[in-house]
Formats: structure tokens, C-alpha cells, sequence
């Protein structure tokens, strides 16, 4: 009989030993997100991307078995990553529409969509980090744009189109106050 409570002790401590260290895992990981920084990448969390292709299925889940809920078909914009499991990445648009991209379809590269919320005609550019320079542009909403840089609450937009100065927080794809370079 004290074989058998060997044996189902140790069995018991072993199940406990794989639990706690599963429930280590996961907590290492939530700890991860929740100190700003992925646990897969280590990069910021959360932090702003762009699509790469002209194509992107946003899936429920992250694997392929889970249903595409979305298709983005235009490369270059602006989403948020607000998590990270293995190659994937849940990601949220500027309408909020949240679900999971495979890594490979996000770009490094800084965009930003001008003032997508806005119901205003326009938005000015202006020449210079300055509201009283001259307004070089007016840019419509939902205008795709790339990011030169952000600095004091101004952001520099360059295209084909246009190069100028637009304040922050008339922009989705850049967080208040931030530092692009």
C-alpha cells in the first residue's frame, strides 16, 4: 500500500510541478505585454506598423484554420499590434477592427492616415512645426501618408505629393507625443 502512495505522490507533484510551469509561462508572457513590450519580439507593445501587401487576410484566431474576417486590400496602412502569439499578430485599424495577420504581411514602415474620424473638408499642411507658417497643402481625411519623423507633437509627411508639417493628433497611426525618426 505505501508503494502505491509513492507512486500517486509523485505523480501528484509531477502534474503540480507541470501546471506551475505552464502557469509560470503564460504568466511571463501576460507580464510581457503588460511591462510594453511584446513577448515574442521583444519590440514595444503596443506599436504602430503598415500593411506590406495589397492583400491581407484578418483572420478570428491565430492560425490558418481560423475564419478570415476581413480582407485589407491596400498596402501601406497604418494598424496597431496589440499582441503577439508565434508568427502571428493581432492587429486593430483605424475603425477598430481587430483580429490576426502572419508577421511577413507587416512592414516596419511608419504611415499614417490623416484625421480618419474627421468629418472637416480638410486638414492643413503646413511648411514648418508651426501653426502660424504657411499652409503648403490641404489634405483630405483618410489620406495615406508616410512618416519622415515626429517630434514635439509635429510630424513630418512626405509622399510624391506633398512634404510638410501636420500636428499629431490630427493623424491615426502615430501615439501622442511620440518620437518617430
Amino acid at each position: 500500500m505505501s508503494c502505491i502512495d509513492r507512486k500517486g505522490r509523485a505523480r501528484l507533484i509531477r502534474v503540480f510541478a507541470l501546471g506551475l510551469g505552464m502557469a509560470l509561462t503564460l504568466s511571463a508572457q501576460a507580464g510581457a505585454e503588460d511591462a510594453g513590450v511584446g513577448p515574442v519580439t521583444k519590440l514595444p507593445m503596443p506599436r504602430f506598423v503598415s500593411l506590406k501587401a495589397d492583400s491581407v487576410n484578418l483572420r478570428e484566431g491565430p492560425n490558418r484554420d481560423h475564419p478570415v474576417k476581413w480582407i485589407f486590400k491596400r498596402a501601406g496602412l497604418p494598424v496597431e499590434i496589440t499582441a503577439e502569439f508565434e508568427q502571428w499578430r493581432r492587429i486593430r485599424d483605424s475603425e477598430g477592427t481587430e483580429g490576426w495577420v502572419l508577421q511577413n504581411l507587416l512592414s516596419g514602415r511608419r504611415t499614417v492616415l490623416i484625421a480618419p474620424w474627421s468629418k472637416e473638408d480638410a486638414i492643413n499642411l503646413f511648411e514648418r512645426p508651426d501653426a502660424g507658417s504657411a499652409t503648403i497643402a490641404k489634405l483630405q481625411p483618410r489620406v495615406l501618408a508616410s512618416v519622415h519623423d515626429c517630434s514635439r507633437n509635429w510630424c513630418r509627411l512626405k509622399s510624391d505629393k506633398f512634404d510638410g508639417y501636420i500636428q499629431e493628433d490630427k493623424l491615426w497611426g502615430v501615439y501622442p507625443r511620440e518620437t518617430v525618426e
